[in-house]
């Protein structure tokens, strides 16, 4: 008998309980039209992830319980797995095993990561209960991300000692670079370590900083992979699987009983035709890494009740790249390029923008500001008196910029989006309240060598310059002065990336850097400048999260320190 398994892999959003709710019940419908056996929902997909501090509220919890009503109306012989938060005298993040209307039982994880962006251990407690669900003769095991990451338990007793020839994980496994990968492989070497199919659901969509990925998959008791969804998008996954795989060898168990089993009705033989699996391809680096940024993009906007946004359109590198990344995630028609030329600014810069504007189909709009930065220079003439031309006057035209694109976000209602990339943000070249001021920094977490390369790649994959060839090969500059370029303050991008990735996504220290090879006077230099700029970047605006050690959750460091 073949078994049907569907994985839906939901763009759920913290908070939206009655929302999140409804998508899981027009899910279940889905499966069962497609004549599903089992259904499985990402971790905490009733109530988003992660809900942070919301989980300190006891009405959240108790709505988020409550909503579990609903889903156990529509379940009906359908197995139902979802995620979400249970209480008994403490909070659990768990998951309802629902079938014919009724909570047949509950699995807690048992693993709470506390690292990187996880605070888990802030919020609950860790289940105790392995346990396993026996549906006449197929017995499946439940558990929930971090669960599986580790070789041994609870997976390992659920197949070992609960005879589970079936593991479904429900996940909310946030994305970094190479992580679809690296995560599937270790769903592979798990598949093959107990000899089991592994069901792996997880979460899709954009919450605040975090994206995550989906790549949802159904892994065979030899490792390989039966059916994957596609990276970044909803999908209801169905897969057929032959019942005769999951049915492990009878085990007579002794002594102490180390798994619960709850039995289920068991599943209805039906007559249905087996339908092949479909297996979407990973995405390319550069391209997953596009990916990544317009489905956080559009589901930050979206999902804080933005419509259009408005960005600052320099002639630059950095700028273009985040209005392609807006564009692809909104459409043309909610983007607003601003040029805000000063006679310093370039002739090739303010065509360059234009020609992208054309390119991307989106409206631009020019405000001079040089009218604006002489009544400026005028009016603080008496207290700069006596002094030396230095950055407080480059800034200047900065922060009139920034305060026009927040002039615009006030009047219309739409959000900024900042175009600062990681490389600047390290090192503190960017402007607090100029160009670092807005609403969401698209590019927050990506080097400047990295900004080069997916603008590359997205005109490759458009087959057209879409981000004009000038912007790409101009030498980068900041044009608060004339003649300015970025390398009469900074070493080439190329060493820059290069020490900061040492720094601060590999943690290394100074005499380590230096050992690796890089120039000693150089790296004490970026150092100095990273630790210095650390007031800057918290006051920054949230960015998307694509690397292992983002600033943010990822990089807490004082602010006040005198550590070398």
């Amino acid at each position: 008998m073949n078994i049907r398994l569907a994985l839906a892999q939901i763009n759920s959003c913290v908070g939206d309980i009655a929302g999140n709710t409804n998508n899981i019940v027009r899910h279940i419908e889905q499966a069962k039209a497609n004549g599903a056996d089992i259904i499985c929902f990402p971790e905490m997909a009733i109530t988003g992830y992660p809900p942070e501090d919301l989980l300190l509220k006891k009405s959240f919890i108790k709505d988020n319980i409550n909503s579990l009503k609903e889903i156990k109306k529509a379940s009906g012989s359908l197995i139902v797995i979802v995620g979400f938060v249970d209480y008994k005298s403490c909070a659990y993040n768990a998951a309802a095993i629902i079938q014919n209307n009724e909570i047949r039982g509950i699995y807690r994880k048992t693993r709470l990561p506390n690292y990187g962006v996880f605070d888990e251990d802030r919020y609950f407690q860790p289940g105790k209960e392995t346990t396993v669900f026996k549906a006449g003769d197929i017995t499946f095991g439940v558990n929930i991300c971090e669960d599986i990451w580790y070789s041994g338990n609870p997976t390992k007793k659920q197949v070992t000692k609960g005879n589970a020839g079936l593991i479904v994980n429900i996940s909310s496994s946030p994305y970094h670079t190479e992580k679809p990968v690296l995560r599937e492989n270790m769903l592979k070497e798990r598949a093959k370590q107990y000899s089991c199919v592994i069901g792996f659901c997880n979460m899709v969509g954009g919450q605040d900083e975090l994206v995550f990925d989906g790549s949802s998959s159904v892994i065979s008791k030899s490792g390989e992979v039966i059916s994957r969804a596609k990276s970044f998008e909803e999908k209801l996954l169905i897969t057929d699987l032959d019942g005769r795989e999951l049915v492990m060898p009878y085990k007579k168990k002794t002594g102490r009983q180390e798994v619960k089993t709850i039995k289920l009705e068991p599943i209805k033989k039906k007559d249905k035709r087996r339908i092949k699996s479909s297996k979407s391809r990973f995405y390319n680096e550069e391209n997953e890494i596009l990916r990544a940024l317009i489905t956080g993009t559009r589901d930050y906007v979206r999902k804080n009740g933005f419509k259009k946004v408005v960005i600052g359109l320099s002639g630059g590198i950095d700028s273009a790249l985040v209005a392609v990344i807006a564009q692809e995630a909104l459409g043309s028609q909610n983007v607003v390029g601003i040029l805000m030329p000063s006679e310093i600014s370039s002739k090739g810069s303010v065509k360059d923008s234009k020609l992208l504007s054309r390119n991307l189909n989106i409206k631009n709009i020019t405000v001079p500001i040089q009218d604006i930065f002489n009544s400026y220079l005028d009016g603080l003439s008496e207290l700069f008196k006596n002094t030396a031309l230095n950055e407080a006057e480059e800034n200047l035209q900065a922060r009139i910029r920034g305060n026009i694109l927040m002039a615009l976000s006030n009047k219309f209602g739409h959000l900024v989006l900042t175009t600062g990339n990681k490389s600047e943000m390290s090192v503190g070249y960017a402007t607090l309240y100029g160009d670092m001021a807005g609403g969401f920094a698209v590019i927050k977490d990506i080097p400047k060598t990295l900004v080069y390369m997916l603008a590359k790649s997205y005109n490759k994959s458009s087959k057209k310059d879409i981000i004009p060839k000038t912007i790409i090969t101009k030498e980068p500059s900041a044009e608060l002065r004339p003649d300015q370029k970025d390398t009469d303050t900074l070493p080439p991008y190329e060493e820059l990336d290069r020490i900061l990735k040492l720094y601060i996504e590999d943690d290394l220290g100074i005499k380590e850097i230096i050992k690796s090879g890089e120039n000693k006077d150089l790296t004490e230099k970026i150092v100095k400048m990273v630790d210095k700029n650390e007031y800057k970047r918290r006051q920054s605006p949230p960015g998307i999260k694509i690397t292992t050690k983002a600033f943010g959750k990822d990089r807490r460091m004082p602010i006040t320190s005198r550590y070398k």
